[in-house]
């Protein structure tokens, strides 16, 4: 294993290339992580992201009231107890500035910096067969080559920002919640449109409502919620969770959704009608995500048991709505609750009892466009504004692979392959581009059923593994063979629908991008039963894996 990188040869247009063991796309929660690992295997090594810094999820989505919704003493590395023991988290659902100097923290105590390279883009990707190197091109110009090309670029990562007809046309304020500024934005006197009100809509919406002049809540979909409870945390919890280091890191590996949290031994069946209510009470006043993940098993699978769910969902919100009128518009009745992503939230609901709040339903009368004054809906009307936040959501798990211009053997092209069928091998390999890892890529548990940290840190971990037993072992290449890649996305489908999850439209599905296969593409099994696949899989000598 070399201990350092070289700048020799050539990219064939006489540019100098730089030779790594590796190279790691992304210096978020995976990124670090990964960079971490195989520094530590000894490999030369480096990490390249687009942004000026570490971050991540938390460097480019700082708009107003972003916030963490895995508790803290969760969302957080567990391959050091001292890492944990010197970070103080302040509240159970910390905000974007604390997460984000949470992994500055993490960056500087392991000395991460100094191997990467911000502001930079990788704009092509080509897998060489003969050298048996990926030769990877960057829009700064630096060109790499590396036996390793691992991506941790992130689900959510690549953001729709140009989707209605005009919109350069506007001539006031346009901001993107998933490329904040780090600017102070001002909102005070000013009439402001939010567009979009999924889980990143409703934080912005909740936290400016009262700041701004007035709001316009532009709504296709609404949203089943729950509401956060966020206390701050006290020395005694600090200690606690401290205390519970161990226990924690492996109890997480071993729950559905890599929580400390899980469904119990009790079904739907086994509870009377009095015991399932007492049942979700308890449960809605732990104000997590565990009244999602913890509640009933059935309620992903049965249309009565996830009906009588939602009811209560809409009865609870639905008590906190004063006009019955605007209930009806931000109760949603046309998928079940869990199908969707479901967003914790903090006086969400009440922000549209406001005088200066108003909700516009575009489910029937879409936004044809904008204006130069504002948005304009299919009926002709004209919302006129100062100012216009775009939360209008990601090309999720795809996005981010497919815009790097990734070629592996014989010239394929990811992009071109995955526009006609999304297909992996547990989510961190693909066919036919070998010794290409990914993180948080189509397949696998991620953001949607999968606390991030938990999921990140056992997918780093198992690639780094992989890569491990290849220098161990002198091999060279390392891809799944066509046919474990298709059980593997048959076992993937027949989870998923099995599910009410894959009879919805959401992002989960890709429905939010048109032209987009409709697959799901997180991996719905459990975290757990992944965990102790690709484990076995490891400890099996990597069967459904070329080797060679």
């Amino acid at each position: 294993m070399n201990s350092a990188s070289n700048t020799n040869g050539s990219n064939g247009n006489g540019a100098a290339v730089t030779d790594l063991d590796a190279l790691v796309i992304g210096a978020g929660i995976a990124g670090l992580y990964q960079l971490y690992r195989l520094r530590e295997a000894g490999l030369s090594v480096k990490s390249v992201d687009a942004a000026s810094d570490v971050g991540g999820t938390w460097y480019w989505n700082r708009y107003p009231g972003a916030r963490v919704d895995s508790q803290s003493y969760i969302y957080q590395y567990w391959f050091s107890r001292e890492l944990c023991e010197d970070w103080d988290w302040s509240e159970r659902f910390p905000a974007q500035p604390e997460a984000e100097r949470y992994l500055h923290y993490v960056t500087e105590r392991c000395d991460l910096r100094k191997d990467i390279i911000f502001d930079t883009r990788v704009t092509s990707a080509v897998y060489d067969e003969a050298a048996k190197k990926w030769l990877i091109g960057t829009d700064t110009g630096r060109t790499f080559r590396a036996k390793y090309f691992v991506s941790c670029a992130g689900m959510l990562s690549s953001p729709l920002l140009t989707r209605f007809a005009g919109q350069d046309r506007f001539k006031g304020e346009v901001y993107y919640t998933a490329q904040w500024p780090k600017k102070e934005v001002t909102y005070a006197g000013k009439r402001v449109g939010v567009i979009g009100t999924g889980a990143t809509g409703i934080q912005v919406i909740q936290t400016i409502a009262p700041l701004a002049g007035h709001l316009t809540v532009f709504q296709r979909t609404p949203q089943y919620i729950i509401p956060m409870r966020n206390p701050l945390l006290q020395d005694e919890d600090r200690k606690r969770y401290r205390g519970e280091f161990d226990t924690l890191k492996t109890r997480i590996r071993e729950t559905f959704a890599g929580f400390d949290y899980d469904f119990g031994d009790k079904g739907y069946d086994d509870l009377t009608p009095q015991e399932r209510r007492e049942h979700m009470e308890k449960i809605w006043a732990d104000g997590s995500l565990s009244f999602w993940l913890t509640t009933f098993p059935e309620m992903f699978f049965v249309e009565s048991v996830n009906n009588e769910v939602s009811d209560f969902v809409r009865e609870k919100m639905r008590s906190r709505i004063d006009d019955p009128a605007l209930a009806e518009k931000l109760l949603p009745t046309t998928y079940g609750f869990g199908t969707h992503r479901v967003p914790l939230e903090s006086q969400y609901l009440e922000a549209f009892n406001r005088d200066n709040v108003d909700l516009v339903d575009v489910s029937d009368n879409a936004i044809d466009g904008l204006t130069e004054t504002g948005v304009r809906t299919a009926d002709g009307t004209v919302c006129d504004l100062d100012m216009l936040i775009l939360a209008t959501g990601f090309d999720a798990g795809t996005g981010s692979l497919t815009r790097m211009g990734i070629r592996g053997r014989d010239g394929r092209a990811l992009k071109d392959e995955w526009s006609k069928d999304i297909r992996s091998m547990l989510g961190m390999q693909v066919h036919g581009y070998p010794n290409l890892f990914m993180t948080a890529a189509p397949l696998a548990p991620s953001a949607a059923f999968c606390n991030m940290t938990t999921c990140l840190q056992q997918q780093v971990d198992w690639i780094t593994d992989c890569i491990v037993h290849m220098q161990r072992n002198g091999i060279d290449t390392m891809e799944p063979t066509r046919e474990a890649e298709e059980e593997w996305v048959r076992h993937h489908d027949e989870t998923a629908n099995a599910t009410l999850v894959t009879k919805t439209h959401s992002w989960y599905m890709g429905s939010n991008v048109k032209g987009k296969q409709r697959r799901l593409l997180s991996y719905i099994g459990g975290a757990n039963r992944y965990h102790e696949r690709c484990d076995q899989i490891a400890r099996d000598g990597y069967p459904g894996f070329a080797l060679s």
